[in-house]
């Protein structure tokens, strides 16, 4: 059963803006996969809900004219990878959050849902870090954009004020033309669990004279919030690209993160595979961008995929 004092549906982020001030307690609920989960829980017995689903100003992907990308919150798992948009200049987000949950839960759930929530373990987070998303909150003072790293606050606690809606995810073009990315999620199970450890890479290589321009590394599970790796970025910028830059990123990352022992898995384990799925998430996004010679790509990653 759903304890469910009152329910208002708003049709437009004006009306859900104007809600939320009337119903200071209210929580917003968009997908549901999380929150009535919670309710029959018996943990937000008796609460009141504003739903925001039918509010289409916050759905859909678009580019503005400066090529910003424009993801609406209320925006489903589903929709973000089968997007073509994303398909063609993104494609590293759509295939993170392919692999929240199952397909019931991707259909319904939203990524504002799953980066409101500030769940260290979030599908979308460590993408959206490393793309350096911007978030767009409003209320009734207005809109204030926030960067991903000042939106998470700790376990489940983020920087949402009294009164705001994240109405959409930005990613600027220099964020992501010329980079390539790739997502590794360690969990326990293929499908329908929540990550154990995970790694986000997206970086920028110049093919000519073999060499990493950039890199942005975001772990999830490895710290109380999504974690970027600033420290080791810096080491790798400007490496040329072979062997060693891989062994390198495995050193680093062991002495950056600092994930924590829990009934999942150990912090020694967390340690252990942080090194090796970042190895391996760098190479893939180097082999997507034709900048890793195929006899590495093998040896570190076992079979060639193809993502080309």
């Amino acid at each position: 059963m759903y304890d469910i004092e009152k329910y208002y549906n708003a049709h437009t982020l004006e009306e859900a803006i104007s809600l939320m001030k009337e119903h200071p307690r209210a929580r917003l609920i968009c997908g549901g996969s999380d929150v009535l989960i919670r309710i029959r829980e018996g943990k937000m017995a008796g609460c009141e809900l504003i739903g925001i689903r039918e509010i289409e100003d916050i759905k859909g992907v678009s580019m503005d004219e400066d090529r910003t990308f424009r993801i609406g919150a209320a925006t489903t798992f589903s929709h973000i990878t089968q997007n073509e948009l994303i398909k063609k200049y993104v494609p590293v987000l759509g295939e993170a959050v392919d692999q929240v949950g199952g397909p019931q839960v991707r259909n319904i759930g939203t990524i504002g849902g799953n980066i409101c929530n500030g769940a260290v373990s979030a599908d979308s987070a460590p993408t959206c870090f490393s793309l350096e998303a911007q978030l767009v909150l409003t209320s009734f003072s207005g809109t204030r954009i926030s960067s991903m790293e000042d939106f998470y606050l700790g376990p489940g606690k983020v920087n949402r004020k009294e009164g705001e809606i994240l109405t959409h995810i930005l990613i600027p073009e220099d964020h992501y033309k010329g980079y390539t990315g790739h997502y590794i999620k360690y969990s326990m199970r293929n499908a329908m669990d929540i990550a154990t450890l995970s790694c986000s890479v997206v970086c920028k290589a110049d093919r000519k004279n073999n060499q990493l321009l950039d890199v942005k590394i975001t772990f999830g599970v490895a710290a109380p919030v999504p974690l970027r790796c600033h420290k080791t970025e810096e080491a790798l910028k400007g490496r040329i690209i072979d062997r060693d830059l891989f062994t390198k990123t495995e050193d680093l990352i062991r002495e950056e993160i600092n994930p924590r022992d829990s009934w999942r898995a150990s912090k020694d384990f967390r340690l252990q595979i942080g090194g090796e799925i970042a190895k391996r998430a760098l190479a893939t996004a180097l082999w997507k961008q034709n900048a890793l010679e195929e006899t590495i790509y093998l040896n570190l990653c076992g079979e060639v995929e193809t993502w080309k």
